[in-house]
């Protein structure tokens, strides 16, 4: 029952591969079936392998694993390899059991996974469902998912198509924010908030006039009602423009509180107009900034000053970005001597996810159109969204290390540390404290770039070929940075960035 009889966990990914270029396509339907290859490994070492429609058409290679070919045996502390990533819960009809709870069920120890399930309406919701029921999960090698990528093209593009259409319908249908505010009418709305929209969207037009109330109307900001011809302020128009905007919603607010590393601390509470917001949080955040430090241990010399510019673009994204439906769920902005953190309610929506955030690569995509629409016409936020722009800089433009992107229900997490110190603490896995300062700057490096080359790596720090080798080797010995799959040799090896 020891586990040094089990093979090295490339080798089981491997056997799945292999498994899966067996799998069968379902001739009922009108689309591309994955193809999907499994592998069971028992603590002894013994394996068995399945594969998608093995026994029976349409059949999930886990459940061929799992219940037809294992149904008598316990599977306690087993490892399961899935070229693709196990269905989550409400993917599948009753009295259908999605695999990835058969895989809770049945106390896996631990799974490997190939690719992202693209047919799933939730990002990685079958690896959310293990993690959540603390089961360990990791993918398969970058070299290996890419060829299970090539191989499942068919399904990717189809699965891809089909989700793209779901949001297009879904961002058809009218939300709550997109509906008549009940109990509003014009007056509900701030002046300070709808001339400031007009100043700086430089539209020069009355605030109260018609021609302006009409730019509302065609924006779907004001609505007519059908019985009285009024104009009615939407949900959206509300957050955006209203004088009281949390009597409807509660939850639309900010908190900020700063810690000054002496036990004492100042809360201030931000309720007004979302477009009014920022330009309150950045003169509160220039005013208690420069306290943190005098009244804290921490020193200008030892912790850099921090950019304005970026709480201000972390803060208008979590306004704009967050999900409004988590009743009583406010953004927080949390600022200490060391670093600084910004909470924001409810996780990306596709084609963007935490993965893709913790890597700098989300795309300019928002739950809240109506609120982004009038963001950017006003020039309070970036085309691109979510600021990674900004975050990508912060190492090359203010010194100051990647910000750290979590998430902890309902959370989506920001945490922007101010010192390499401090990125050690934040730390829980350990692994970037073996690390000094040069090594965390040279992974923020990778991190950004997302592929190097070691003469790329030699290049931006000015190392020499032996430190920038031992930087690099230092980062794949702990699993943080693997490779493109070329031989070491090769003048197209690099060094891709693993998370």
């Amino acid at each position: 029952m020891e586990e040094s009889k089990r093979k090295h966990p490339r080798e089981y990914m491997l056997m799945a591969i292999e498994a899966m270029k067996n799998s069968k396509q379902e001739a009922r339907d009108d689309h591309p079936s994955p193809m999907v290859g499994a592998v069971l490994v028992f603590p002894d070492g013994e394996f068995e392998v399945a594969y998608r429609g093995e026994l029976r058409e349409g059949d999930h290679a886990e459940y061929t694993l799992m219940d037809k070919k294992n149904r008598h045996r316990p599977l306690d502390g087993c490892w399961l390899f899935a070229t693709l990533e196990p269905c989550s819960p409400g993917s599948r009809n009753a009295p259908k059991i999605p695999c990835s709870e058969r895989i809770v069920n049945a106390r896996i120890a631990k799974v490997w996974f190939g690719e992202e399930d693209l047919a799933l309406k939730d990002d990685f919701g079958g690896v959310a469902f293990l993690k959540k029921n603390y089961i360990e999960v990791e993918q398969f090698d970058s070299d290996l998912a890419k060829e299970i990528k090539i191989i499942n093209k068919p399904f990717d593009d189809w699965a891809l198509w089909k989700r793209n259409h779901r949001i297009e319908e879904e961002a058809k249908a009218p939300g709550l924010l997109y509906q008549q505010a009940l109990n509003t009418n014009i007056d509900s709305l701030s002046d300070e908030a709808l001339q400031l929209y007009l100043k700086k969207t430089g539209l020069t037009m009355d605030y109260k006039s018609p021609e302006f109330y009409q730019e509302l109307l065609e924006s779907d900001l004001l609505e007519k009602n059908q019985a009285t011809q009024e104009l009615v302020p939407t949900g959206n128009a509300i957050l955006l423009f209203g004088k009281s905007p949390r009597n409807k919603y509660p939850q639309a607010s900010v908190k900020a509180k700063v810690y000054y590393g002496t036990g004492e601390s100042d809360i201030q509470s931000f309720d007004d107009a979302l477009i009014l917001i920022p330009d309150q949080v950045e003169a509160w955040v220039k005013k208690v900034i420069p306290e943190s430090f005098d009244r804290s241990s921490f020193t200008r010399e030892k912790v850099p000053f921090f950019p304005l510019v970026v709480i201000r673009e972390a803060i208008v994204n979590a306004i704009v970005h967050r999900d409004y439906t988590f009743d009583g769920a406010k953004i927080q902005l949390e600022i200490y001597p060391e670093k600084i953190i910004v909470k924001s309610p409810g996780l990306p929506v596709y084609p963007n996810s935490l993965e893709k955030l913790q890597k700098f690569t989300a795309k300019s995509y928002s739950r809240n159109k109506k609120l982004t629409l009038v963001f950017n016409r006003m020039g309070l936020m970036e085309e691109a969204e979510f600021g990674m722009d900004t975050y990508r800089e912060m190492r090359d433009k203010y010194k100051l290390p990647l910000p750290i992107i979590t998430y902890d229900e309902p959370d989506l997490i920001i945490t922007f540390p101010r010192s390499a110190e401090a990125v050690r603490s934040l730390d829980s896995t350990e692994v970037l404290s073996q690390f000094n300062d040069e090594e965390l700057a040279g992974l923020d490096f990778v991190k950004t770039r997302g592929e190097v080359s070691r003469k790329e790596y030699e290049a931006y720090f000015g190392f020499n070929e032996r430190k920038a080798n031992r930087h690099l080797k230092k980062f794949v010995a702990v699993g943080l940075v693997g490779d493109n799959g070329e031989k070491p040799t090769s003048p197209n090896y690099k060094y891709v960035y693993n998370g």
